[in-house]
């Protein structure tokens, strides 16, 4: 069964990425570090599918990833090639991006979110080896993508690949996701695992306030700050998450919003940033600059709205990836049999029936037969099975 405070948690990650992407607000970046909580959660999702499935999880994982890529790239790819993109074998990244697929002028910007698909991509590749490693060394395996990262930072790693850098930045919180599945952060007691989390938060905010980068304290600039940060809000919010919170679904409609982004979290999460490229100069022609309050939320409101049209016309696509049924909206309540039994049409008695309706699942009585009929029937079966060695039992 599925922990909603997990799916609420995946819920208002991505509700934040997209706010942040169409505000700019840095404030988003320090109060939810969204990125980092989505890592966590998948990497615990990896080592449990590792855990049911061994190394085929893998390909799972992969089956349910591209499919939605794939769609992205069949409209924006042929988009670039028009209007700029040099045609290489590099543009087969976009089927399988290892490394980052190629974009043109425009495409770079709206098609951003990518990177979060090619980390994802080399974490679901690592993690066999990764959970093996941590399961017998688990404190040397967590600390090694921090050590990697600060070797990045204080230079004693120069200029090292892209890939290697995303490794030291959020490959941390993966392993927390091993973590949190395996019962480790929930098996630390109070006294370990809050200290623990303050004096981490407490190191990572104090890089970040002393470490500033062009976009002020917004952490995507400032990646020691946010991946130590990062842990210390993982340790708490995920470390003590609840087993579950019914109360959602007590809430109808929150219920079916959280069912329903979770469900479609990857279509969001490609689709939304070309509509927030393409709105950026609209709402300007109508006189709304990018920071007056009302053309900001009028944005807002716009990109939620054109990815929910767009969810709707693909989002089917993460259904079918996963071998489901497809749903144009996901979590609609699934009836059983016996209810729709229950809300059947009864038929009416037959003409000259001498007793009323009888309720699904009753036993109707049984026809009256005269006692000498009722005996030969009785003795006919009766003899033929004694006749072939069997016995006759009661009812």
């Amino acid at each position: 069964m599925r922990n909603r405070y997990l799916d609420l948690l995946r819920f208002l990650a991505i509700l934040r990425v997209v706010t942040y992407h169409v505000t700019g607000y840095a404030t988003l970046t320090l109060v939810f570090p969204a990125m980092a909580v989505m890592f966590a959660l998948a990497g615990s999702l990896m080592a449990a599918s590792l855990d049911r499935s061994g190394l085929p999880a893998v390909g799972r994982r992969l089956r349910r990833l591209l499919p939605s890529l794939w769609v992205l790239a069949a409209v924006f790819v042929p988009a670039m090639l028009l209007t700029g993109l040099t045609f290489s074998p590099k543009v087969l990244l976009w089927l399988f991006p290892i490394s980052d697929p190629p974009a043109n002028y425009w495409g770079g910007l709206a098609l951003s979110p990518i990177w979060y698909l090619r980390d994802y991509l080399w974490f679901v590749l690592a993690s066999p080896l990764a959970l093996w490693l941590f399961r017998r060394a688990p404190l040397p395996t967590l600390a090694a993508p921090y050590a990697l990262l600060a070797a990045i930072e204080f230079g004693i790693l120069p200029n090292p690949p892209t890939v290697l850098r995303e490794f030291g930045l959020y490959f941390g919180a993966w392993l927390l996701g091993f973590a949190h599945h395996d019962g480790l952060l929930r098996r630390m007691r109070n006294r370990v695992l809050l200290p623990l989390a303050a004096v981490v938060g407490a190191a990572g905010l104090a890089w970040i306030v002393t470490h500033p980068g062009p976009r002020g304290y917004d952490i995507n600039d400032i990646p020691l700050g946010n991946a130590l940060w990062a842990t210390a809000f993982i340790l708490v919010a995920i470390g003590r998450a609840p087993t579950g919170a019914a109360w959602v679904d007590r809430v109808p409609v929150l219920g079916r919003a959280v069912t329903v982004v979770n469900r479609r979290a990857l279509t969001v999460y490609l689709w939304h940033m070309p509509f927030v490229v393409a709105l950026t100069p609209l709402v300007g022609l109508v006189g709304w600059s990018p920071t007056d309050p009302v053309g900001l939320w009028l944005r807002v409101g716009l990109v939620f709205a054109l990815v929910g049209v767009v969810t709707l016309l693909v989002g089917w696509v993460e259904d079918v990836a996963a071998r489901r049924t497809p749903e144009l909206v996901p979590g609609k309540p699934r009836r059983s049999a016996a209810d729709r039994a229950a809300d059947a049409p009864a038929s009416p008695a037959p003409a000259g029936a001498a007793g009323g309706l009888v309720g699904a699942g009753a036993r109707a009585p049984a026809p009256r037969r005269s006692p000498e009929r009722s005996a030969d029937r009785v003795a006919g079966p009766e003899r033929a099975r004694r006749g072939s060695g069997g016995s006759l039992s009661d009812p």
